[in-house]
């Protein structure tokens, strides 16, 4: 038995361990650092059903611990995905799991539609929580329009469904529980926090689309929080994502209710992380005598 292996519903990964959509391009970018085949799975960067040239520069700007951008989901759109990207990222010997975005509930219920025609697609995560891009984040923060969109795409499609929401709303469990009504097999928790960065001297945002998503460190204990918070509340699998950079972030989320975790701005910094974490857990489920990473899953005492 492959003791890292976990099920989310629906999807079932080698691992736990995935690398997070807007973090790893579209994998050729890394594959001169990392493994593939030993990862749980990749998720590729957001595609939306028509090109999109995303926000003006500056896009990106470092904090004391993280990274805010706006990138504006700048992709090619879906038709170019299929043509340039899709078959590579199939042949990789690890589980793909298409990123979509759209502008209403039509655009993911065509797109999942459209991806569902290909072979060897793990799953779907829903992007319904971008902060960087106008109107998409409004269906992560209503819980009518978020159980709408997944609802929609599961009727699409056969592949499992994740909903990746957004942490920018009083109260994710509401979202989360309604996602997981309308048939997700999995949330994803969470997306970036807004924020800006300001060029006091020039009185000017620093950003060229003025707000942005912070990810890295500095998100990690409201991520956690957050993972906590629904895990108690929602029965549906969690993929805990915010500021993982090693072992012990990913042992915090398992613990706290995460079934997977999704690492994200440590790429950049550390294109090999994920291989690494990889192994680390192997060695954590033996040293804590488990004959399975699922012993681990949810065990915070409180």
């Amino acid at each position: 038995m492959n003791r890292l292996a976990v099920q989310l519903n629906r999807l079932q990964l080698a691992n736990p361990i995935l690398v997070a959509s807007g973090t790893f391009g579209y994998a050729r970018e890394a594959q001169a650092y990392i493994d593939f085949a030993t990862l749980g799975g990749i998720i590729p960067k957001t595609i939306t059903p028509q090109p999109r040239i995303g926000n003006p520069p500056p896009r990106t700007i470092e904090t004391s611990s993280g990274l805010l951008n706006s990138i504006g989901l700048d992709n090619d759109g879906l038709e170019q995905f299929i043509e340039k990207h899709l078959d590579y990222l199939l042949s990789l010997n690890t589980s793909i799991i298409a990123n979509i975005a759209g502008r209403n509930v039509d655009d993911f219920k065509q797109m999942a539609a459209r991806l569902n025609e290909f072979d060897g697609l793990a799953a779907l995560e829903l992007n319904i929580s971008c902060p960087n891009v106008s109107g998409g984040v409004d269906f992560g923060t209503n819980p009518k329009l978020a159980a709408e969109v997944v609802g929609s795409v599961r009727d699409a499609c056969s592949l499992p469904v994740i909903a990746k929401l957004t942490p920018n709303v009083t109260s994710v469990v509401e979202i989360a529980a309604a996602a997981a009504e309308a048939g997700a097999d999995a949330v994803s928790l969470v997306n970036t926090f807004q924020g800006m960065a300001v060029d006091w001297r020039r009185r000017k945002p620093i950003l060229g689309g003025v707000l942005g998503g912070l990810s890295g460190p500095a998100i990690k204990p409201l991520a956690l929080r957050i993972v906590w918070q629904v895990a108690q509340a929602v029965d549906i699998p969690i993929i805990g994502v915010g500021g993982i950079a090693c072992i012990d972030d990913v042992m915090q989320f398992i613990v706290a209710g995460a079934t997977a975790v999704q690492i994200g701005t440590a790429n950049f910094y550390n294109p090999g992380i994920a291989n690494q974490l990889v192994g680390e857990l192997s060695e954590i489920v033996e040293e804590q005598g488990c004959t399975h990473i699922s012993e681990l899953t949810g065990s915070l005492q409180t």
